[in-house]
């Protein structure tokens, strides 16, 4: 089939579109036509998501680079695009399993104040974190298990001075002898400003790295601008992410992960990702008895295409807070048999009176 033929096959399904949405297409057309360069949107970064791209070119992990392909049919993208406004909101969602526990992950959130932070204090957000690394030596490729936390401050003015404390990487006990000694050894430097990544650091509105906390491509001080709806934030959410990832479903599912985890939702905002990813095709419970840095949830996940791993976030459906994620080898890997946690993140959040 040519796409000429399954643009107009497209059409008829979705019937009429509006104006407005094809208007949308074609501006985002034009900007990925001009573009020389593709640029990742901004999401929140959370220590840990930061820390991981700080020393990507360090200590080596795997990673998948996201990469906006352009159409040379340009009637063809736009149908597209228009078509993903129009039917993503129509599809079928996650499993009843899980779109049940989201539901009720939502009530809770709903019914749970917000943590209030009075002027002078901080919400701190603690994360503990075990990653995978891997290097060559002597021509051989080895790989070792490493931890790290930090601990974010964030005042009661979003537009004031945040505070990370960031910790040093520790392989773990069975990690080779080598990475110990280089991790003793060795400073940990950002590789892109030779700026130290370990200690405290400080940057007003929590622009570490001049990096703006985002939140969908939003100010986290603009919240309130976000769709309360959980289709209308979905859509937003494609619309935001659209050509990057494997899938836009399971990189719309990765921002809500982003999202949640950085500890600074609102609560109805929080109800609403939590109803977003229930639209979601291909979203499951995973474990219903999933722990993580010694706390229990459940695990709401979403396989890669290839169904090499899968991507999990975990959540006390009693009170809609978010415990961590996960990354799950759904393969056998020598030394890592299917089922493996490949890495993990928890969150916890609390007020506390000051900051280093």
């Amino acid at each position: 089939m040519d796409e000429l033929q399954l643009l107009r096959e497209t059409r008829n399904h979705v019937g009429t579109v509006p104006p407005a949405v094809l208007a949308r297409g074609r501006n985002r057309l034009m900007k990925l036509a001009e573009a020389e360069t593709t640029v990742e949107p901004t999401f929140p970064a959370s220590p840990s998501e930061t820390d991981r791209r700080a020393r990507s070119n360090v200590r080596p992990l795997k990673t998948w680079r996201r990469v906006v392909m352009v159409s040379a049919a340009a009637a063809f993208l736009v149908g597209a695009l228009v078509t993903a406004e129009v039917v993503m909101p129509d599809r079928p969602g996650a499993t009843a399993e899980a779109a049940e526990v989201l539901h009720e992950a939502a009530a809770a959130t709903i019914e749970t104040e917000d943590t209030v932070v009075l002027p002078g204090q901080y919400l701190k957000i603690e994360t503990e974190e075990m990653t995978g690394g891997s290097s060559v030596a002597n021509g051989e490729q080895i790989s070792w298990k490493e931890t790290t936390g930090g601990q974010v401050y964030v005042p009661a003015d979003l537009t004031g001075e945040w505070v990370w404390n960031r910790e040093a990487r520790v392989p773990t006990a069975s990690a080779p002898e080598e990475v110990k000694e280089a991790a003793r050894l060795e400073p940990i430097v950002d590789p892109r400003t030779h700026a130290m990544t370990v200690g405290v650091f400080r940057a007003q509105g929590g622009a570490f790295y001049d990096n703006e906390q985002t939140v969908v491509g939003v100010p986290i001080t603009d919240l309130q601008d976000l769709p309360r709806d959980p289709r209308e934030l979905l859509n937003r959410i494609y619309d935001q992410t659209w050509g990057s990832g494997k899938t836009p479903d399971l990189r719309a599912f990765g921002i809500i992960i982003e999202s949640l985890r950085t500890g600074v939702i609102p609560a109805d905002l929080r109800a609403a990702f939590y109803q977003a990813a229930a639209l979601i095709p291909g979203v499951d419970v995973t474990d219903r008895q999933a722990t993580i840095d010694g706390r229990t949830g459940v695990a709401i996940g979403m396989k890669t295409p290839d169904g090499v791993s899968r991507e999990d976030i975990i959540i006390d459906p009693s009170s809609g807070l978010v415990i961590g994620e996960q990354v799950v080898i759904l393969k056998d890997y020598p030394g890592a048999p299917a089922g493996t946690v490949e890495s993990w993140t928890s969150v916890q959040t609390s007020v506390v009176d000051s900051a280093p």
